[in-house]
């Protein structure tokens, strides 16, 4: 403490370690398999990584590049919204890049939000997101989403509408749930942002990991364009997530007041990645109907192996998550479950009551990853088997 005050700005009071750095440091001090932090176990398509070490060898990108981003990743941003989605960007005024979605969260609301303003997010939340909010000054309000199906209730929603309601923060498909939003739910949600003019600020990093039903970006629907902030990133879909490489679409003076906040962040990144990344959304479609096709196959053989270890699941509709409860176990507080599972059997996990407000809305949820070698979930399973 200096002048009696603590050292913690404290907007950020009660935001310590990450619950994803907590876990994967006790799963590497106890050696089990961290199915807990959502990375893949192996990288992503050979020919983007050779794209990433061609650009460092010409000397593409190992100067700061751009601060929107290089052209060549913009304009491959732009032009996967349109074949995709059918959206259609400008990539010198309606394409941003950031150092990950996570940077385009926080520029976002830093831009968007001022002290005081409310920003409506569906909880259970990645944590970053109240993070950001708090560091804006902003007033977070939960709309849970409640097992066993985790749909949201848009009149519930409407009700926590106010008139210092600044903007709703989307993610779908969702973290940690695996929720995706159908046509019908967007169209409400959007009808809502349109009624009370709301923006929007969507994370859409999970787009092409979506086993039931697909994806549906809001900004897409009637009134949506102009107030709708889009995000998503190369590390999920491309399984090279230490890169950090995001981007952010919208209207241009969206775009405009998220690079204001942006430039004061990270400012540039990832220069001869960038490269790499632009490459990779012109892959052909078979390389996204084979990822999510072995995703899919790796959710099916976690989701099965969870159950037949005594797991109460709740099978995602997206992502690379599968939330459980540990009820049937005789268990309540996630927390300490995960603490010790490690020591247990072997596995790491996440609790997903971290990521409520309420933590005794999740307190016996738990999160584990897919996103591994199936050898090794099959491995896990084997584990996590002797908990019964």
């Amino acid at each position: 403490m200096t002048q009696g005050r603590p050292l913690l700005n404290r907007r950020l009071a009660g935001f310590g370690t990450t619950i994803f750095a907590e876990m994967s440091a006790l799963a590497a001090r106890t050696g089990s398999i961290n199915l807990g932090q959502g990375f893949p176990d192996t990288d992503g398509p050979e020919e983007i990584r050779e794209a990433a070490v061609r650009a460092l060898r010409a000397g593409h990108g190992n100067q700061y590049p751009p601060g929107p981003g290089i052209p060549e990743l913009r304009t491959a941003v732009a032009d996967h919204q349109k074949r995709f989605y059918g959206l259609t960007w400008s990539p010198d005024t309606e394409v941003l890049v950031t150092a990950g979605a996570t940077e385009a969260i926080a520029a976002s609301l830093l831009a968007l939000v001022e002290p005081g303003d409310e920003v409506i997010a569906f909880e259970p939340y990645y944590d970053s997101y109240a993070a950001c909010i708090a560091m804006a000054g902003g007033v977070r309000v939960p709309l849970t989403l409640r097992a066993p199906t985790f749909r949201p209730d848009l009149d519930e929603l409407r009700a926590k509408i106010t008139p210092r309601t600044r903007l709703l923060l989307l993610n779908s498909p969702h973290n940690p749930t695996g929720t995706v939003l159908t046509p019908e739910e967007l169209s409400g949600i959007a009808a809502l942002a349109v009624e009370h003019d709301l923006l929007v600020v969507t994370d859409e990093v999970y787009e092409h990991l979506v086993f039931e039903g697909s994806h549906h970006p809001i900004a897409a629907l009637p009134g949506m364009h102009e107030r709708t902030v889009s995000i998503s990133s190369a590390g999920k879909t491309y399984s090279y997530t230490g890169w950090k490489i995001g981007w952010v679409t919208g209207d241009a003076p969206l775009v405009t007041a998220v690079r204001s906040a942006k430039q004061y962040l990270t400012f540039v990144s990832g220069g001869p990645l960038q490269y790499a990344i632009a490459e990779a959304l012109q892959l052909p479609d078979t390389f996204f109907t084979e990822f999510r096709a072995s995703m899919h196959r790796k959710r099916d053989l976690l989701a099965e192996g969870l159950r037949s270890a005594g797991f109460r699941v709740y099978e995602p509709e997206g992502t690379y998550f599968v939330t459980t409860d540990i009820s049937p176990f005789g268990e309540e507080d996630a927390y300490a479950f995960c603490r010790a599972l490690p020591e247990r059997c072997g596995v790491a996990a996440v609790p997903v009551s971290v990521f409520y407000d309420d933590p005794e809305a999740g307190r016996s949820q738990v999160r584990f990853t897919f996103c591994k070698r199936e050898d090794v979930l099959e491995e896990a399973v084997e584990r996590l088997r002797r908990l019964g």
